[in-house]
C-alpha cells in the first residue's frame, strides 16, 4: 500500500478510534458518577426528595418507600443500569458503523449502473471512494473493451467472408469451365489451371496468416531469444526481396552500422521487416528508392522503413495495423496482399516488447519498429 493510501486510510481509522474511546469514556464516567450516588447515599437523597416533592408523600413515607424498593434492590439496579449504559455504547457505535457500511453498500449498487456518475461517500471515507470509483473506472473499460471485441469479431467475420469468397469463386469459376469444355485448346486450358492455382495459393496464404495472428492474439507464440545481427538480416531479407521491388522498379537502399545487434527472434523479426518491405514495394512510387535505416536510441534500436506515395490521412495510420485492412482494396488485390501482414508484423513487435508506429508526410510513408535490449 502507498504511503498515501495509508495516510487517508490512517484518518478513517482516527475517527473510529476517537468514536470508540469517546463512547467508553462517557460510560465508565456514567457508571462511575452512579457508583458514587448509589454507595454514597446521594441517590437515596435525590429519590426522597422526588418522592416528597413530585409525589406528595410525606418524608417518612418516601424514606420507607426508598428503602422497600430501592436500597434493598441496588445492587440489582446498579447492575440494570451498567447494562443499560453499555448497551446505549454499543448501539451508538453500530449506528455510526451502519452508516458507513450503507454509504459502502450505495457505492456496490452504483457500480452495476451504467451512469457515469462519481461515487461519493463521506469525507473520512476518501480512501474508499477512490477504490469504488476505480473499479467503477475498470468495469466501464472492460465493458467497452468488450463491446469493442465483438465489434472487431462482426467484422473480422465480414472481411474474412468476403475474402475468401473472392479466390475461392475464381477457382470454382476456372474448375467450371474446365468441366465445361474439355475441348478447349491447351493454351487456354493451361491458363485457367495457372490463375486457378494462383487463387488456391492465395486462399491458402490468407487461411495460414490468419491461423497465425490468432495464434499472436492467443498468446500461443513463444519467442527463441538470441542475438541477431540486424545488418545481416535485412540485407539478406533485401536480396530475397529483389523481384519483389523490381515488378514497380523500386530499389532498396540500407544505411546503419554493420555492428549493430538486437535481441530477437530472427525468424520473426524477419517477417517483421519483410511484410513492411512487401507494403512499402505495393504501395510506393514506381521507381523510386525505399530507404531502411537503423540507429541505436539508448537501450533501444530503432529501425525506420521510408518509400514515396501518397500521404495516408491521419485517422488512417494507426488502423494500417488493424487485421484486413487496406488501403486500395484494387491495388492490394493485383500484389496478392491479404491485409493481415501489419497486423502480424504488430503482434510479433509487441510480442518482443517493443512498438511499431506509421507516420505520412509530404509524400513520405514512414515505418518506425522499436525494440528494446539491443545488445551493443
Amino acid at each position: 500500500m502507498k504511503r498515501t493510501d495509508r495516510d487517508e486510510y490512517s484518518v478513517f481509522h482516527a475517527k473510529l478510534t476517537r468514536r470508540v474511546c469517546g463512547s467508553v469514556a462517557l460510560s465508565v464516567f456514567i457508571v462511575a458518577a452512579l457508583y458514587r450516588l448509589l454507595w454514597k447515599r446521594r441517590m437515596g437523597n435525590v429519590i426522597v426528595w422526588f418522592l416528597v416533592n413530585v409525589m406528595n408523600m410525606n418524608h417518612q413515607e418516601a424514606f420507607y418507600f426508598y428503602s422497600d424498593h430501592f436500597r434493598l434492590n441496588k445492587d440489582l439496579f446498579f447492575c440494570a443500569a451498567v447494562f443499560l449504559i453499555f448497551a446505549m455504547m454499543l448501539w451508538r457505535l453500530f449506528r455510526g458503523m451502519s452508516r458507513y457500511f450503507s454509504e459502502i453498500n450505495q457505492g456496490i449498487e452504483s457500480l452495476l449502473t451504467d451512469g457515469g456518475e462519481q461515487i461519493h461517500l463521506s469525507p473520512e471515507m476518501l480512501p474508499f471512494e477512490r477504490k469504488l470509483n476505480a473499479v467503477k473506472r475498470t468495469l466501464a473499460e472492460r465493458k467497452e473493451q468488450t463491446a469493442l471485441a465483438e465489434r472487431r469479431k462482426d467484422e473480422l467475420v465480414m472481411y474474412l467472408a468476403h475474402d475468401i469468397r473472392t479466390p475461392l469463386t475464381s477457382v470454382i469459376g476456372y474448375l467450371n469451365l474446365l468441366e465445361e469444355e474439355p475441348d478447349s485448346p491447351p493454351e487456354q486450358r493451361a491458363k485457367r489451371v495457372h490463375i486457378a492455382l494462383e487463387k488456391a495459393y492465395r486462399l491458402e496464404t490468407m487461411i495460414h496468416e490468419l491461423f497465425e495472428i490468432t495464434r499472436y492474439n492467443s498468446q500461443q507464440i513463444t519467442l527463441s531469444r538470441e542475438t541477431v545481427d540486424l545488418c545481416c538480416l535485412l540485407v539478406q531479407l533485401m536480396d530475397e526481396l529483389t523481384p519483389v521491388l523490381a515488378a514497380r522498379g523500386n530499389t532498396a537502399v540500407l544505411r546503419m552500422d554493420e555492428d549493430l545487434t538486437v535481441q530477437g527472434d530472427a525468424e520473426k523479426l524477419a517477417r517483421v521487416f519483410g511484410n513492411i518491405l512487401k507494403n512499402a514495394a505495393a504501395y510506393s512510387d514506381p521507381q523510386t528508392k525505399i530507404t531502411v535505416s537503423a540507429r541505436r536510441a539508448e537501450q533501444d534500436v530503432i529501425i525506420r522503413f521510408q518509400n514515396r506515395g501518397e500521404d495516408i490521412p491521419a485517422e488512417k495510420l494507426e488502423a494500417l495495423f488493424d487485421k484486413f485492412y487496406r488501403l486500395d482494396q484494387a491495388r492490394s488485390t493485383g500484389t496478392g496482399g491479404t491485409g493481415l501482414g501489419l497486423a502480424i508484423a504488430k503482434e510479433i513487435v509487441l510480442l518482443h516488447g517493443g512498438s511499431i508506429q506509421a507516420a505520412s508526410e509530404h509524400r513520405t510513408i514512414t515505418f518506425t519498429v522499436r525494440l528494446p535490449g539491443g545488445a551493443s
